[in-house]
C-alpha cells in the first residue's frame, strides 16, 4: 500500500512540480503550432493557439499560488 504525501498538493514542491509538467506541455503545443502551419491547417492551428492560451493561464495561477505560500525564492520577489 503506497504511502500518502499529505499536503503534498498544497506545498512548494507540489506547486514547482505542476509548473514544470505544464510548462512541459508546452513542447507538444509548439509541435502541433508547427505541423498546423506545415499543412495549413487551419482549424488545428486554432487549437494549438487556444491550448497554449491555457498553458499560460495555468503557469500564471500556480505562479499566484506560489507567491501565497510565501516562498523566499529571489527570482519570485
Amino acid at each position: 500500500m503506497p504511502i500518502k504525501a499529505k499536503g503534498f498538493k498544497n506545498s512548494k514542491a507540489g506547486t514547482y512540480l505542476s509548473i514544470g509538467s505544464t510548462a512541459f506541455g508546452a513542447i507538444s503545443v509548439v509541435k502541433q503550432a508547427r505541423m498546423a502551419r506545415k499543412d495549413n491547417d487551419t482549424l488545428r492551428l486554432v487549437d494549438a493557439v487556444v491550448s497554449a492560451a491555457a498553458i499560460v493561464t495555468g503557469l500564471a495561477l500556480l505562479y499566484r499560488e506560489l507567491k501565497k505560500l510565501g516562498d523566499d525564492d529571489v527570482l519570485l520577489g
